[in-house]
């Protein structure tokens, strides 16, 4: 395990460079979407639609932004639990992202298609939304405007913090990490 500075977007050959339990710092630009978002994604590709971004390389972290307060990019962002996104992620994982940023366990169908297609999975610390929020200097809308703030957009970050929780062969630091700790 190691702490990692890491330029975003990343592609999947670099992602499978990373370990289960190492620590990030993400600099570059992500991509924000939760629940909502996914559902209008996974909608529009069931009906053939052309999605109105590209997710290639893009690293998608499940947010729900507060307001931003004068002065600030964005309000309080800490990660929402990614379990919420489960029965999307298989189908956003093909259309090309290298990475996801959450909290929380994901479910075996999940870490199969991380496997399958080279992505890691990262997580923010919850509970820490206002000193992540610090982390990011940027927050663009560029798509779905009317679900507020689950919209997708882009965040420009600096030294946005993340620990591999889930590496792309199914390393899991969540049983690595607890394991020493458990009664026998």
């Amino acid at each position: 395990m190691s702490e990692i500075q890491l330029q975003a977007p990343f592609t999947r050959e670099i992602g499978g460079t990373l370990k289960a339990g190492d620590t990030v710092l993400i600099s570059g630009t992500i991509i924000a979407a939760r629940d909502a978002a996914h559902k209008a994604l996974t909608e529009a590709l069931a009906r053939n639609e052309k999605l109105p971004i590209d997710l290639t390389n893009e690293t998608i972290y499940y947010l729900g932004p507060s307001p931003a307060k004068p002065g600030h990019a964005i309000g309080s962002a800490g990660p929402t639990t990614s379990g919420r996104m489960d029965k999307y992620t298989p189908t956003i994982i093909k259309q090309g992202i290298s990475g996801m940023i959450g909290k929380g366990y994901r479910n075996q169908a999940v870490i199969d298609s991380m496997i399958k297609h080279g992505v890691v999975y990262m997580v923010a610390v919850g509970g820490a939304a206002a000193l992540i929020s610090n982390c990011i200097k940027k927050y663009e809308v560029l798509a779905y405007p009317e679900l507020g703030p689950e919209a997708v957009a882009r965040l420009t970050i600096e030294n946005f913090p993340a620990i591999v929780a889930i590496d792309c062969h199914g390393n899991n630091f969540y049983e690595t990490g607890q394991a020493p700790y458990r009664l026998i």
